[in-house]
């Protein structure tokens, strides 16, 4: 296939009808009768027309552009996909909104054709579509764009930007850019860190912007298949900071990235100013090991960061000392 098949449509938003129940199970003893209570079941849902909303505690998206498509959703971080003589559809579950948490996922994926097993989402500001790849079927996505790799979860992922001019977008027809981590080995389960993705794209100049959602994905295009994928419940916890503070004139994003035994990256993305200062509260215990691409004074507690003519991505290890909670940030105008 010469030409990138990617693309998802806009999403139109719905609401989606839930049933709930419960159910009681009654166990007959022989000395009498003993009532046993199970917890809470929840009905299965299916959705075949285009909608986002909430299941079980996840938030979930379902976009086709035609053909025979089906999500069933089941308990917690559960889905299941079929779909026939299709030409574009991405379903999942995962959350709103998205962020740099590490989603623990397992399951199945039987493609028949073109499809991708992804961590999918969307920013604004700037507007990004991006992809984090962990099976593929006759296609390996996107096939130009080559930036770099990036290793995460005892794999190595090729790194590619592409751009889609006109396109359908969360924000009707755009211009704007796809961000890629795509395995070089195939694999369906696992863990997909990815505050480590985040932080090798903004590396590379690649930044997000202020993030929409984020969903463990089934994409097809002009194929056939099945996947039954569920989002492990650990997975729905954000190891990573609050949404990005505004101290005055500036914002800051915050994101976990290369993790050790001892110690771990976390990287800092300003917008709104040049001219900035970002305050870093470590967490007990903590104290700075390396920084790059800005001035970072301190060594515990609160850390100040300048810009050093660096731009505005910078970056900084911290000893854990005990504590391996990622620091917050708030940022305002030098």
């Amino acid at each position: 296939m010469n030409d990138a098949p990617v693309r998802s449509g806009s999403r139109r938003r719905g609401r989606l009808r839930m049933l709930l129940g419960g159910a009681c199970a009654v166990a007959l003893a022989a000395a009498g009768t003993t009532a046993v209570l199970s917890g809470p079941a929840y009905a299965d849902t299916t959705v075949t027309s285009n909608q986002t909303g909430t299941n079980n505690g996840y938030f979930f998206s379902f976009w086709k552009d035609s053909g025979n498509v089906s999500m069933t959703m089941g308990n917690g971080g559960q889905y299941s996909t079929q779909w026939s003589g299709i030409n574009n559809f991405v379903a999942g579950k995962g959350w709103k909104p998205g962020t740099a948490r590490n989603v623990t996922y397992s399951g199945s994926f039987n493609p028949s054709g073109n499809a991708y097993l992804t961590l999918y989402g969307w920013t604004r500001s700037p507007l990004v579509e991006y992809y984090i790849v962990d099976s593929w079927g006759s296609w390996r996505p996107p096939g130009s764009g080559f930036m770099g790799t990036v290793s995460s979860d005892g794999g190595t992922y090729d790194i590619y930007r592409t751009q889609r001019v006109n396109a359908p977008s969360i924000d009707g027809t755009q211009t704007f850019y796809q961000y890629w981590s795509v395995r070089q080995s195939k694999r369906v389960g696992g863990t997909i860190s990815a505050g480590n993705h985040f932080s090798a794209w903004s590396r590379l100049g690649m930044n997000l912007g202020n993030h929409d959602y984020q969903i463990l994905a089934t994409e097809g295009y002009q194929s056939s298949g099945n996947s039954n994928i569920t989002v492990d419940s650990s997975g729905g916890s954000n190891p990573t900071t609050p949404p990005p503070n505004n101290g005055g004139g500036c914002t800051v994003s915050v994101n976990r990235a290369e993790d050790w035994s001892d110690r771990f990256n976390t990287t800092f993305s300003v917008s709104g100013s040049s001219n900035w200062t970002v305050r870093i509260q470590t967490q007990g215990g903590q104290s700075l090991q390396n920084s790059w691409n800005a001035s970072v004074s301190g060594t515990s507690g609160t850390l100040t960061a300048r810009p050093n003519g660096n731009g505005n991505n910078f970056g900084i290890t911290l000893y854990k000392n005990g504590n391996n909670t990622t620091p917050t940030a708030t940022c305002s105008t030098s």
